[in-house]
Order: structure tokens, then C-alpha cells, then sequence
């Protein structure tokens, strides 16, 4: 078994903090799907709304035992490891879709996981993934007018993330990663009308600051 890198602090976490349905990323789910994987799967309550969905068999792939022995319940096959040591435990051509919610930030190479998971997607198969946006209006106003960068439990900033991104880097990995983007587009976005007087501000480059993250679809080229 693959360990978690030392340092990161995922145990003191808010109590919510890996439990969540996240409705807003189920709705990418296509419904055809017959064969999930979750990476990431918590206590397996995602993976648990798809299945309700779709009626499709979910496998799930979380590192802490704490949280995975409660998928175990919820899921129909779940792997207690980080996903660098899961993927040469999964069959090749099985997956319809795999799921990273919230998930790449976290590693210290998503490039050459999302490169290596390719070989278990079917030939039509997808990855769908939720990323952290660095360019959130109030992170980067606390950086561009205050100076701040300050860590935080959870959020953007969460001391545990590893990887920082972009709407457009996040286009840029899945290309090098040798995917091809179906969709691309912000979710949570907030209510303030600041984003937008950024994006005018910008000459009309900025209303990617309104979302605090950005869902991608992708295949495999």
C-alpha cells in the first residue's frame, strides 16, 4: 500500500469535510453508465448517489481506512490506498466514467495519474473532475491587494492541496495528459457582483474568477 505524504494534515478536518453528495458533479454523470470509479470515495456517499442514479456498479479508491471501511457497505469494490498504488490493481477497458472530485489538487503528480488511468477507460469512456479555481476572485484579491496567502483547513487554500490551477491549466493537463475536453466550465459560482467588475476591469478576460471550481469532462484521444 501506497502511503499518503507526511505532512499533510488530513485528520483535523471540519465534519463535513469528506462527507458530501455533490449533486452539482452527479449531474455529469451520463446516464448509459454502467461502470464507475470514484477516486477519493470518502465513506462512499458519491459513489452511493450514483448507484441510486444509474443502478451502475461503483468502485471506489480512498487512502484512509477511517473513512474507506464505510464505503465498504456502500460500494461494490473498494481499494484502501492512495490512487498511485490502486492503478495497477484496477482491469484494463472497465471503466464507462472515473471521478476525481476534488481529488487532483491533492497529488504530487495528477499529470501522470490522469495518464495512466486512460488504459482503464473503455474505448468511449470518460473522466469527470471538479478542480479548485486559484483565480477565485476573493483568493486572488487577498493576494493581489493584501498580499495574503494564508492556508486554511478547507477551500481553495487547504493546507493539504499540493497543486494549484487554473481554468486554463486544468485544459492544459488533460491535453498533455492526452485526453480531449468534452466540457469545461465553472461551477459554485458566487452572487457578487465583484467577478464581474473584475472581468470588465480585465478587458473582459476575468469572469473565470467568479467560479470556485471548474468541472471537466474528458476522453481519451
Amino acid at each position: 500500500m501506497t502511503k499518503v505524504p507526511e505532512g499533510l494534515d488530513y485528520e483535523n478536518k471540519p465534519n463535513d469535510y469528506y462527507e458530501n453528495e455533490r449533486p452539482e458533479m452527479l449531474a455529469y454523470l451520463p446516464i448509459e453508465a454502467t461502470t464507475v470509479l470514484d477516486v477519493g470515495c470518502s465513506n462512499g456517499q458519491f459513489g452511493a448517489a450514483v448507484k441510486q442514479k444509474s443502478g451502475a456498479e461503483v468502485w471506489g479508491i480512498e487512502p484512509f481506512e477511517s473513512f474507506g471501511k464505510y464505503a465498504l457497505d456502500k460500494l461494490d469494490k473498494v481499494f484502501i490506498d492512495t490512487v498511485e498504488g490502486a492503478i495497477d490493481k484496477l482491469p484494463d477497458n472497465y471503466f464507462d466514467v472515473i471521478y476525481f472530485n476534488d481529488v487532483l489538487e491533492h497529488l504530487l503528480d495528477p499529470y501522470t495519474v490522469l495518464a495512466k488511468m486512460k488504459s482503464k477507460l473503455k474505448s468511449d469512456g470518460l473522466v469527470i473532475s471538479s478542480i479548485p479555481n486559484i483565480r477565485y476572485f476573493r483568493t486572488f484579491f487577498k493576494l493581489l491587494f493584501k498580499g495574503e496567502w494564508e492556508y486554511q483547513d478547507e477551500g481553495i487554500l487547504d493546507r493539504t492541496h499540493v497543486r494549484f490551477f487554473t481554468k486554463k491549466s486544468i485544459l492544459n493537463m488533460y491535453e498533455n495528459a492526452g485526453y480531449e475536453t468534452v466540457s469545461h466550465e465553472g461551477i459554485n459560482g458566487s452572487k457578487s457582483l465583484k467577478p464581474l467588475l473584475l472581468h470588465i476591469f480585465l478587458g473582459f478576460r476575468g469572469m473565470d474568477m467568479k467560479y470556485i471550481q471548474f468541472a471537466t469532462v474528458a476522453r481519451k484521444k
